[in-house]
């Protein structure tokens, strides 16, 4: 990591909507419902909002999310350190601050390095390979570059130059004629 990158929480999103905040806005609703039923009539617009499988899908979403992260740290970052029931419970561990919607608070939450090596993950800075950095900086600037300045909002390229790019497609607006 440099010095300004951060990592993000776990923070998994169906659509436009983040699951965690799904699931605890459900059960606030359901604690809220159960205590007054008047309050039925205040939920009631928001819950219609959901097809009949969207809770489960978020939990779904939530613990596929987990599982991930949880394997590739035990089975990629921290496999050669200790024994199995370390590395999963050093995994769990970090799955768990990764995951805590209530302390993260927002998808746009910044994890800096300082709190990723605090947690237990395996952090090098990049400013300590000054070579290195040069090539991850040229590589950013290209896709920043790239991104402000077409159409392009995600590119995704692989080390044999095969690209998949999105971009936003022009709508023609008509206009009013006085």
């Amino acid at each position: 990591m440099g010095k300004h990158s951060n990592l993000g929480p776990i923070d998994p999103w169906l659509g436009s909507s983040p699951a965690h905040g799904v699931l605890k806005e459900f059960e606030e609703a359901f604690r809220e419902i159960q205590n007054d039923k008047e309050r039925i009539y205040v939920w009631e617009p928001i819950l219609n909002q959901y097809s009949p499988t969207f809770i489960r899908q978020c939990r779904l979403a939530i613990k596929w999310s987990k599982d991930f992260v949880q394997s590739q740290l035990q089975n990629v970052m921290l496999k050669d350190e200790g024994s199995a029931q370390d590395r999963k419970k050093k995994a769990r561990r970090i799955v768990k601050f990764l995951s805590d919607a209530d302390q993260n608070r927002s998808h746009s939450r910044h994890i800096h390095a300082d709190e990723c090596l605090k947690v237990g993950l395996k952090v090098e800075m990049l400013e300590q390979d000054q070579e290195m950095q040069d090539l991850v900086l040229t590589v950013h600037h290209c896709y920043m570059h790239s991104l402000m300045n077409t159409p392009s909002f995600k590119i995704i390229e692989n080390h044999n130059g095969v690209a998949f790019v999105k971009q936003v497609r022009a709508v023609a607006i008509p206009t009013m004629q006085a």
